[in-house]
């Protein structure tokens, strides 16, 4: 920066500067001191920083000690933020040291129009790729409503979706307001005292709806008594409630809560707009990939038809052919020997056992995990003692489940483990040539953080070396290297099945031999269960 410098000694400190530059600059121009305080501020940097003419000389500036480290913007620029009551702003500078003096003279404009521009479009691309990348619908609204509060510094954000039946909401992603179960009881209890539900009103109308000074309506109104201490906290100002369409249809709505002297222009309402519409491509995905679960428990049936078909039918039909002969040879006046009656009844008796195990085996398997009523531990102990009955494994079945969570688990989320868990056990038994099997199960915390951990490993032949009957490998049979084959239809319906909560499934191999299926899935409050109640404020 060149500027025409002069001694403060021998001259104002308005002096320092062309008069005419200094009066008539579109960028604000001032002097700070060694402490960072003005010294003198020229009308544009008065009207930036809101400092009242006369009244310039020691008032802190908005910019570091000169030598305090800054974060550097475009053009060698400095960013710096500065914040006056409630209103913030972020100016970009150029600063320069009056030569033989400890004064820096300071160039800079206004960018918080374009930074929050910046930060916006920086979000919602994120928010886009977040959906085209994530698997788990909580993951994403989660992650989105946290994008939401810190782009535009906002006191609270949630995002809710309409359950299947259109008859209520859950809480999927939420940032700001300290969590509270019994939320959704007080909400109704303020609705049927006449309180106004705004979110209710977007959703119907699917126009997004702004209100301000919400806050202050909210807790003066005495219908919103139940949840005056759970919403007052942190404070908050205007309110906007966007609805989220997918084709043409309201699957949720987003909650935006601005902090005190924050309004909601034509940009604050065009950016929630933009993050609903990637919520709301979030909500269709996720329809989408349980229309293509469906779709998956179809092709699983008709690959329990092809089993019935390899292995029932055909020892029915060898069984029936064995027992015709006997029939064939009376008709021709030939009484079969002893010796070959005895044959046909020793073939038919080990055909009858090895049809009542196949068939024992897939019953196991059609079984729903939650249709005895007893929840995941006592399914997985039938699944366990039925295999070890019908083959003769050594089984067994380890559940560490000390606070009995597992008992309150989604009843979709308890049918999905139960059939990854049965199809790492039809694995073991028909390609890993094991003599033991262990099925271990728990719950585990790590801080607030829950996790269902479910194992199943054998002491078989291990990775690479299963092969079935007819020399073909078998649906999810792991292959070399610790993967399972991409395209093995058990293993992409285990992964896909675990995707749909967020969870992982790997498979490896065991030393010295055997393998180990292992299925990480993550519980959060948030998780859509048929007795969830939302945990945010929602006015």
């Amino acid at each position: 920066m060149q500027l025409d410098v002069r001694s403060a000694a021998q001259a104002p400190p308005a002096e320092t500067f062309p008069a005419d530059v200094f009066e008539h600059a579109p960028e604000g121009l001032a002097v700070i001191d060694a402490d960072a305080r003005f010294v003198e501020a020229n009308p544009a940097a008065r009207a930036l920083c809101g400092l009242p003419p006369g009244a310039v000389a020691g008032v802190p500036s908005p910019f570091p000690a000169p030598g305090a480290t800054t974060v550097a913007g475009s053009a060698g620029e400095a960013t710096v933020e500065w914040r006056a009551g409630t209103e913030r702003r972020e100016f970009a500078y150029l600063v320069d040291r009056v030569p033989g003096q400890d004064r820096w003279v300071v160039s800079f404009r206004d960018v918080t129009v374009s930074r929050q521009h910046q930060r916006r479009l920086a979000a919602i691309a994120k928010a886009a790729s977040s959906v085209a990348t994530k698997r788990s619908l909580v993951g994403t609204l989660e992650a989105l409503a946290r994008e939401v509060a810190r782009t535009d510094s906002l006191a609270g954000v949630q995002v809710l979706t309409v359950n299947s039946t259109g008859d209520r909401l859950h809480v999927m992603g939420a940032a700001g307001f300290v969590r509270t179960p019994d939320f959704f009881d007080k909400l109704m209890e303020c609705r049927a005292r006449g309180a106004r539900l705004v979110m209710l009103e977007a959703l119907e109308s699917r126009t997004p709806i702004v209100v301000g000074d919400r806050y202050e309506a909210v807790m003066q109104d005495p219908a919103w008594a139940p949840l005056h201490e759970m919403m007052g906290r942190p404070r908050w100002g205007w309110f906007a409630s966007v609805p989220l369409l997918a084709r043409g249809e309201p699957v949720g709505i987003l909650n935006a809560f601005f902090a005190p002297g924050q309004t909601v222009g034509d940009t604050e309402l065009e950016f929630l707009l933009a993050m609903a519409e990637q919520a709301a491509m979030a909500v269709d995905h996720a329809a989408l990939l349980e229309r293509e679960r469906d779709v998956a428990s179809r092709e699983e049936r008709q690959r329990l038809a092809r089993d019935l078909h390899d292995s029932v039918v055909q020892q029915v039909f060898s069984m029936m052919m064995q027992a015709r002969s006997l029939g064939v040879l009376v008709e021709r006046g030939l009484p079969p020997a002893p010796e070959k009656v005895a044959q046909v009844a020793d073939d038919l008796s080990t055909s009858a056992e090895d049809v009542l195990a196949d068939l024992r085996g897939m019953v196991v398997e059609l079984r729903p995990a939650t249709g005895t009523g007893r929840g995941l531990a006592s399914a997985l102990r039938s699944l366990v003692d039925t295999t070890g009955a019908r083959t003769g494994l050594d089984t067994s079945l380890e559940v560490d489940d000390p606070a009995g969570e597992l008992a309150r688990l989604d009843a979709d989320l308890v049918e999905d483990v139960y059939r990854i868990i049965a199809e790492a056990v039809h694995n073991s038994v028909k390609h890993a040539s094991a003599s033991t099997m262990r099925v271990r199960v728990a719950v585990t915390r790590h801080g607030s953080r829950r996790r269902l951990v479910a194992e199943v490993s054998d002491d078989g032949c291990g990775l690479g070396n299963a092969v079935p009957a007819h020399g073909v490998p078998g649906p999810g049979v792991p292959g070399p290297g610790g993967r399972a084959p991409a395209g093995g239809f058990g293993m992409t319906a285990m992964r896909e099945r675990a995707a749909r909560w967020g969870g992982v499934v790997r498979v490896r191999g065991l030393s010295p031999g055997g393998t180990r299926v292992h299925l990480t899935l993550p519980l959060l409050p948030s998780l859509p269960t048929a007795t969830a109640t939302p945990e945010e404020p929602a006015p």
